[in-house]
């Protein structure tokens, strides 16, 4: 761009440093071009002229002839922003600026492309607005579209269950918060303007463990204990890994051990002694205690 207005600021400083002789000539410039479109410029008098239109990225230079329109092409302007615009006299000597404008390039009003941001891209199950989105939108000359538009966030989870809201861009962005489902698996945030539409994957994890309970068993000298499947809240098996701890204390003593979940449970063979209290938790949830022999 800096190019482009060199060329264009050094242009126009040779123009006004040789005088303007009897040629005239005027133009009567549009205020607003959407991107893209095809656009004109009116001109007065006779005679070669040479319009330049500068802005953003581009630089346009076309030679006219003064008293009739200059039509410039679809595609011609596409960046949105101001563009300076200058008629110029043709000749040798006697050039010279006839007439200065400007015009601005506007967003095309119908959207092209979203850009939608959405995060994480794994969380827990049941988290109040645990998951957001953002989506900018944008022409089909990648400006961004300022003017409110409405844009349709939509969630669905795998039990079928969706939200759905409507919100309008300000500045081109909108933004909303969804909760989690209450079932695991792999959930589709789908942001849509219109026809055009994105769509994120969001993977859902069960939760904490809930109704932690264990069942003990006299084998020998030995007690063996195992959970039940182990559960989130809503029902979700929790992942296998998941760490459970078995703590046996007896008089002073105290043993503890931890298991990781296998196939949703977890299993452990503990000293037999009489009197001892049991306890299994998981992480800050706490499960059944079971007080062994007499």
């Amino acid at each position: 761009m800096r190019g482009g207005w060199a060329i264009l600021l050094g242009s126009v400083a040779g123009i006004a440093a040789q005088p303007v002789m009897a040629q005239s000539g005027e133009m009567s410039v549009p205020a607003t071009v959407a991107a893209g479109s095809a656009f004109s410029i009116e001109t007065t008098g006779s005679g070669q002229g040479t319009l330049y239109i500068a802005g953003l990225g581009q630089v346009i230079r076309k030679d006219v002839e003064l008293g009739k329109t200059a039509w410039f092409a679809a595609g011609s302007l596409y960046n949105a922003g101001r563009y300076v615009v200058i008629l110029a006299a043709n000749g040798n000597s006697e050039t010279g600026t006839l007439d200065t404008g400007a015009l601005d390039v506007v967003p095309q009003n119908n959207p092209a492309d979203l850009s939608f941001l959405a995060k994480p891209s794994r969380l827990p199950i049941g988290l109040h607005d645990g998951i957001t989105g953002a989506v900018y939108v944008f022409d089909a000359y990648k400006n961004l579209i300022t003017a409110p538009t409405p844009v349709a966030f939509a969630l669905s989870g795998p039990s079928g269950a969706s939200q759905t809201r409507t919100v309008t861009t300000k500045d081109g962005a909108a933004w909303t918060a969804m909760d989690s489902t209450a079932k695991q698996g792999t959930d589709k945030f789908q942001a849509r303007d219109g026809e055009i539409a994105s769509t994120r994957v969001i993977g859902q994890v069960p939760g904490d463990p809930c109704g932690l309970t264990m069942i003990a068993k006299a084998d020998g000298d030995k007690v063996s204990l195992a959970t039940d499947p182990v559960r989130d809240c809503s029902g979700n098996a929790v992942p296998d890994g998941t760490i459970v701890t078995f703590t046996e204390t007896y008089g002073n003593a105290q043993s503890t051990v931890d298991v990781p979940l296998k196939r949703d449970i977890a299993s452990v063979e503990m000293p037999a002694h009489n009197g001892a209290t049991i306890s299994v938790a998981s992480g800050v949830i706490l499960g059944n205690q079971i007080r062994w022999g007499k």
